[in-house]
């Protein structure tokens, strides 16, 4: 075995981590090679220091922190040593072995299938619908959340509170569902959550066991599929036309599995934009009553509608008997400010908090306090007000270049609301093929495919135009026909 005194400690001056810490992984690594054996004597701190070229100092304060986290030992009179309690550990031969690939441990499943266009420096992207950060409010919302980082502070709440979220902000969200949404709820019957996918995931875990038939439309949202797919749930894919969800083919499904629930996007189909009507919604809830599953209504956008007043939620006319309602605060702020809601009943909510509880015990109550200010002050609608009218010139302006750009090889219909456009392409055009030249000149977007529940690609894409202003459209939609000569 080496001597302790003998062993090569190569610091990095350019590296983030301090000496102390650099020498004090070296000398855990030797231990843990065996190099070091339990029971051997480290050199002085004033020899080691000086063959590593250091003060003495940073060599007392590595043997310090590895006394303190008991890889070492001191004594007073005979000097500093490995640890006895340490199991002891042959050194790995000086000969070298042949090298063997490195083993994953083995996961218990698969990773989710999800598409993911990430931020890219001189990227323009086409998300499937996120809001212009740019936007948000950062004066008012900075000085709302330092005062409710302040008065929670010396209220002394900051510490462990109600899974279900505080109450402010449930009392707040309440208060607007019942307004604005023709809800029928109070405090009790919200859970907040870390925005909607969070919501989604604890319906997942809530509704669905391994082997449960949960239905969603032939196109749908990626994350939600993937959250009850992890929950063990078997996907039926529920056949859509022009105005989205087929009640016909639903039952045909119900007849065929016990569905268990059915995910919906019904103010604007998710990823197509429709409207569902309003004679297939009261079919929807009565095939509900009648085949006995529940409803998640997932209402992730609703305050961006153009045109008339928008459809009241399915929660509106049919209460929480077996309907959860989920909807989101981040689309008006920023994604970043994760904040959504669960609504159903209390005994569903209770439910929901005790799975909050294993996952990441509560929110964070400065972020929900501000966010409660913002919304009984009024400013957050007046911000949704404001943000409208900007989201609608875009929509516009998006729909104008496409048609620009790519005449009669495109067809869409304008949708009422929402941050995106469903874009039909010519079937001729590949748009996988299509997405990877995109790439190539420096604009990204997703091909339908991800959002097929039944494995057969639409000739369609998802193009957000929420989160780009008007020139970064227009020089999006540009790069896109550059990346299809037609």
């Amino acid at each position: 075995m080496l001597r302790p005194w003998d062993l090569r400690i190569v610091l990095s001056r350019d590296a983030a981590q301090p000496a102390y810490l650099q020498i004090a992984g070296a000398l855990i690594e030797a231990i843990r090679r065996g190099r070091l054996a339990p029971g051997s004597a480290l050199p002085g701190t004033r020899e080691l220091a000086s063959k590593i070229g250091v003060n003495r100092k940073t060599v007392q304060q590595s043997y310090d922190e590895l006394i303190a986290q008991g890889w070492l030992t001191a004594e007073a009179t005979r000097g500093t040593f490995v640890s006895a309690l340490l199991p002891n550990i042959e050194p790995a031969p000086t000969a070298k072995l042949p090298s063997r690939p490195q083993q994953d441990f083995p996961l218990r499943r698969a990773p989710p299938d999800l598409p993911y266009l990430g931020p890219e420096p001189g990227m323009l992207t086409f998300d499937d619908g996120a809001p212009d950060t740019r936007l948000m409010p950062a004066d008012m919302v900075a000085r709302t959340y330092r005062r409710a980082l302040l008065e929670n502070s010396q209220a002394n709440r900051l510490g462990y509170g109600d899974p279900r979220g505080t109450i402010l902000l449930r009392e707040a969200v309440a208060a607007m569902l019942r307004a604005d949404r023709g809800l029928h709820c109070g405090p009790e019957n919200i859970c907040i959550t870390r925005g909607s996918q969070m919501a989604i995931f604890l319906s997942a875990r809530l509704l669905a066991q391994p082997g449960d038939a949960i239905a969603f439309e032939t196109l749908s949202y990626p994350p939600a599929r993937e959250a009850f797919r992890a929950a063990g749930a078997k996907i039926i894919s529920i056949a859509m036309d022009e105005h989205g969800l087929n009640p016909d083919a639903l039952e045909q499904a119900c007849q065929r599995d016990n569905v268990r629930a059915i995910y919906v996007t019904p103010h604007h189909q998710f990823p197509t934009t429709v409207v569902l009507p309003p004679e297939r919604r009261i079919r929807l809830a009565a095939l509900a009553e009648q085949y006995n599953f529940a409803i998640v209504e997932d209402d992730y956008d609703h305050e961006f509608h153009f045109s008339h007043r928008p459809l009241l939620p399915l929660a509106s006319a049919h209460g929480f008997g077996r309907l959860l309602y989920i909807g989101s605060l981040s689309k008006l702020l920023s994604p970043s400010l994760r904040i959504g809601y669960l609504v159903g009943t209390k005994a569903l909510i209770d439910r929901a908090a005790a799975e909050v509880m294993m996952i990441d015990r509560q929110g964070d109550p400065v972020t929900e306090a501000t966010a409660a200010e913002l919304m009984t002050t009024g400013a957050l609608k007046s911000h949704a007000r404001k943000v409208l009218r900007i989201y609608a010139a875009r929509r516009e302006c998006l729909a104008r270049q496409l048609r620009e750009a790519f005449a009669d090889k495109v067809s869409f219909s304008l949708p009422q609301g929402g941050l995106a456009l469903w874009v039909n392409f010519d079937p001729s055009i590949d748009l996988e093929t299509l997405a990877q030249a995109a790439r190539r000149h420096l604009v990204a977007l997703t091909p339908g495919q991800a959002f097929a529940t039944n494995g057969h690609p639409p000739a369609g894409a998802r193009l957000g135009f929420g989160s780009l202003n008007e020139p970064e459209l227009a020089e999006a939609a540009n790069r896109l026909r550059k990346a299809l000569p037609l």
